[in-house]
């Protein structure tokens, strides 16, 4: 049987060019492009006008004369931050506290590369800068086994989860740090609710209004790397029904979701300046929105997604955020770019990969029609493939084919708790065999 959007689908997607390019599109495009073709030349006399911007510098999503299109190349380095959740092995159960020197041990032997989080229960780390998805890997699996290491002498286990299975989080307390208490204080009850990890993937990208640009057009995608990434389907003991509770428990916040667009860097500047003015925050790490420039580096932070348990998972999410960001910047240099679409349409998507993970469909807004994921995971493969090989990093994308065909955490965590009820456990077992699950996968192939 032909794996969906495999070899077999390869005609469909031909068709589906061919269809788009039959709609009254001025021009042929100069590459092809499946996902709908929402790039357009940059011949402004010629655009298709679908969703005007606002911006002096765009016209029907095109750059105008005078905006300098082939702007140097970023390095496009990374870094990964990961939130672990740290559980008791014998009961499974989120601890309330993590035992004296736990958090000392880590910092002596990571130095500046762990931190608490929020809660007393997390612990946060952050690979060094690097400079391909392979050393980012080989650290990010340093600081995986070194938590695992600390913790496991105290009976304990970090998961890569963005939610606990069945952990209360009225019991949970937050770590005692002035900006801790502020943020309890600030968020009152919602912050309480907190009890949820995620994953950040930095790209190093120079010049500040091509951040901006780029942040502009890969919002896009984020329902796609918010689907790979899926991890917390079960809230309090309950199956939610959802592939990411997380994302809803966070955007109960407020500063939380998709960005506005902006026209530039300094736009984006005058927005932060007006809430630091109005003393509603005191800078822009206080902006918790699913991408965002970076406060403290030069970087794109991409924020959206559940922390994956496997590793190999997570690197993928890294590799397509990254390559989607080549990929875009390189079309820049030929005077092309992604059709800008209205943030409440991407936020359909949103809630699609939220509830489905990748056994869903997303909408495809060039076509007006829901498109399974699979056949979308095909597309950005292919779309990215020149990109991904510039950034060696062809084979990390294209793991993104494994996480569908097997599922994401929260697919593989719900058929562990299944089996366990088939197999006549009780639901607080069928739980614990889930935190079972996670403990191990989180250190797999380490």
């Amino acid at each position: 049987m032909e794996r969906p959007g495999g070899r077999g689908a390869s005609s469909k997607r031909t068709a589906r060019v061919a269809s788009f390019r039959s709609q009254g599109t001025a021009e042929p495009f100069p590459f092809e492009l499946p996902l709908a073709c929402r790039t357009t030349t940059m011949d402004v006399s010629s655009a298709v006008v679908l969703n005007p911007s606002s911006s002096d510098n765009y016209v029907g999503g095109t750059y105008a004369k005078g905006v300098d299109v082939a702007a140097k190349r970023p390095s496009f380095t990374v870094g990964i931050e990961e939130e672990y959740l740290v559980v008791d092995k014998e009961t499974g159960d989120l601890v309330q506290d993590l035992p004296d020197g736990v958090m000392e041990e880590c910092e002596a032997r990571l130095e500046n590369q762990v931190s608490p989080e929020f809660l007393r229960s997390q612990i946060e780390v952050g690979t060094k800068v690097s400079k391909n998805l392979q050393d980012a890997r080989e650290d990010l699996a340093m600081l995986r086994q070194t938590i695992a290491d600390v913790t496991a002498k105290h009976n304990l286990a970090p998961i890569a989860a963005s939610t606990h299975p069945f952990a209360d989080w009225v019991q949970q307390q937050h770590t005692d740090k002035a900006r801790y208490h502020m943020l309890a204080r600030d968020m009152a009850g919602l912050v309480r609710r907190l009890v949820i990890s995620g994953m950040h993937v930095h790209v190093m990208i120079d010049d500040e209004d091509l951040r901006i640009d780029l942040m502009n057009q890969v919002v896009y995608f984020l329902p796609h790397l918010l689907a790979l990434s899926t991890s917390s389907p079960f809230w309090a003991g309950e199956d939610t029904g959802l592939k990411s509770y997380r994302t809803s428990v966070f955007r109960s916040l407020p500063r939380t979701g998709l960005p506005d667009e902006f026209d530039s860097w300094a736009d984006y500047r005058r927005y932060v300046k007006v809430l630091v003015d109005a003393e509603v925050i005191e800078d822009a790490t206080k902006l918790w929105w699913d991408i965002r420039p970076s406060d403290r580096y030069p970087t794109l932070e991409m924020r959206c997604s559940d922390i994956c348990t496997t590793l190999d998972d997570g690197i993928t999410i890294a590799a397509i955020y990254m390559s989607l960001l080549s990929m875009l910047f390189r079309q820049r240099t030929h005077n092309k770019r992604w059709r800008i679409y209205s943030r409440s349409l991407i936020d359909e998507n949103t809630w699609r990969a939220q509830r489905y993970g990748v056994t869903g469909s997303l909408i495809d807004f060039g076509r007006g029609a829901q498109v399974p994921f699979a056949d979308l995971v095909e597309e950005i493969i292919e779309l990215v493939r020149e990109d991904a090989e510039e950034l060696g990093c062809v084979a990390e994308v294209e793991h993104a084919r494994v996480i569908v065909s097997r599922g994401t955490s929260a697919h593989r965590q719900l058929a562990t708790y299944r089996a366990a009820l088939e197999s006549g456990a009780s639901e607080a077992e069928a739980s614990q065999a889930v935190v079972d699950f996670l403990i191990s996968e989180t250190v797999a192939g380490l």
